[in-house]
């Protein structure tokens, strides 16, 4: 996992303000889930969340983790992910970036949007528009030469 960077700790009526403003209604259980989003800059799997409530003094099931998170995506809350059909990271960071994404370490890294350039896309399909382009780069390790 990523090392997270801390970000100023949001309080239960500034993450009970973003939900509200995003139509969720802000429940226990969906406000210690944006705490764990909210004040980390980290890519979280629903796994990760998990074990961050469940080790603390939070304890939510982990359908209500799914739930939220899938509610959260939908809402425009948070980005999901997807790495691979069984890696899905959840991503707090909702402007237009892309990502590494490190198969060995599991680790998932943001890259500015300035940082990749994409010249042009294909022909569309008719009726359809662009809704927007993600990037998933996958790295590996390189091997140690010793």
């Amino acid at each position: 996992m990523e090392n997270p960077i801390i970000r100023p700790m949001l309080g239960p009526h500034q993450l009970a303000g973003l939900l509200k403003r995003h139509d969720i209604l802000p429940t226990r259980q969906r406000l210690v889930i944006a705490r764990v989003l909210f004040n980390r800059i980290q890519h979280f799997s629903a796994d990760q969340v998990m074990h961050y409530l469940n080790n603390g003094r939070d304890h939510v099931s982990k359908a209500t983790v799914y739930n939220t998170l899938g509610l959260f995506a939908r809402k425009g809350l948070v980005r999901e992910v997807i790495v691979d059909p069984t890696r899905v990271f959840y991503d707090p960071n909702t402007s237009n970036h892309h990502h590494f994404y490190n198969v060995d370490t599991g680790e998932l890294r943001d890259i500015e949007a300035s940082e990749l350039a994409i010249e042009s896309l294909p022909e569309l399909p008719a009726g359809t528009v662009a809704d927007g382009v993600d990037v998933i780069i996958r790295l590996r390790n390189a091997a140690q030469e010793h």
